[in-house]
């Protein structure tokens, strides 16, 4: 496997107990900017595995710049095609999803940063989240420099 750990500065996973994602669990990346001039594209890493149920993904993400402003979105993605095929890449159950959570992303200030992500996954006719969000082993988060 060839790394792209050339284009990296940032690359972190938080390991999931058993294999679910629980409502409750909020992930925090902390991490420090030190350049606010070179854009930057900002990765969702999922690693889930076949016990995931959808076909999609819903996220809840607050970034918390250093002025303790916070900028809220809420995400969604594909993780299956069509056909219910897991996208991703992985040769065993287990796939990883390297998601855009912000392309081109400029940080307006320096210093620390931290990067709170929630799912905010329902069953249809459910307005609470799920409990226990199955199949999802790890998240994580990354920051690289753009390859131009």
């Amino acid at each position: 496997m060839i790394s792209c750990g050339d284009h990296s500065e940032f690359n972190e996973y938080k390991t999931l107990e058993n294999s679910a994602w629980k409502t409750e669990d909020r992930l925090v990346f902390s991490f420090k900017v030190k350049d606010t001039i070179v854009p930057k594209d900002l990765f969702i890493n999922i690693r889930n595995n076949s016990a995931y149920e959808f076909s999609n993904l819903f996220l809840i993400t607050a970034l918390k710049r250093p002025d303790n402003s916070v900028v809220i979105d809420t995400l969604q993605y594909e993780m299956a095609d069509a056909l219910g095929k897991f996208l991703g890449a992985g040769f065993s159950e287990v796939k990883e999803n390297k998601l855009f959570y912000k392309e081109h992303n400029i940080f307006p200030l320096l210093g620390t940063y931290s990067l709170e992500i929630r799912h905010a996954m329902r069953r249809n006719g459910n307005v609470y989240a799920m409990e226990f969000l199955k199949g999802v082993q790890e998240v994580g988060f990354s920051i690289e420099k753009i390859n131009e």
